[in-house]
């Protein structure tokens, strides 16, 4: 399976950790709902089709990445830094490689 890095463009999923299902919403930190906190750090959803994930480019640039993917062919619908503000810095630093 490759994943195209926004910024250093196609890799093979070797280079990447998965962090997470992109879809959970984490409680308040100063929460004390404990089912709340089970819940977030426990449950999972197993979904058949398109998934958004967060995947590490752990073996390169290090960046966090937001990955539409489909569970049932594997395949990438989109790639994303999972921070907006890192998008336009990573352009920057590609056109200045060009």
């Amino acid at each position: 399976m490759l994943i195209t890095c926004p910024y250093c463009g196609p890799r093979d999923v070797i280079e990447f950790t998965y962090q997470g299902d992109g879809n959970r919403e984490r409680p308040d930190p100063a929460s004390q709902n404990f089912e709340a906190w089970n819940a977030y750090v426990y449950d999972r959803l197993n979904p058949a089709g398109d998934h958004n994930e967060i995947w590490q480019h752990s073996g390169g640039c290090r960046a966090h990445l937001r990955v539409v993917r489909n569970t049932l062919t594997h395949e990438i619908l989109s790639v994303a830094f999972v921070r907006g503000a890192h998008t336009s810095t990573a352009r920057r630093k590609a056109e200045d490689r060009s």
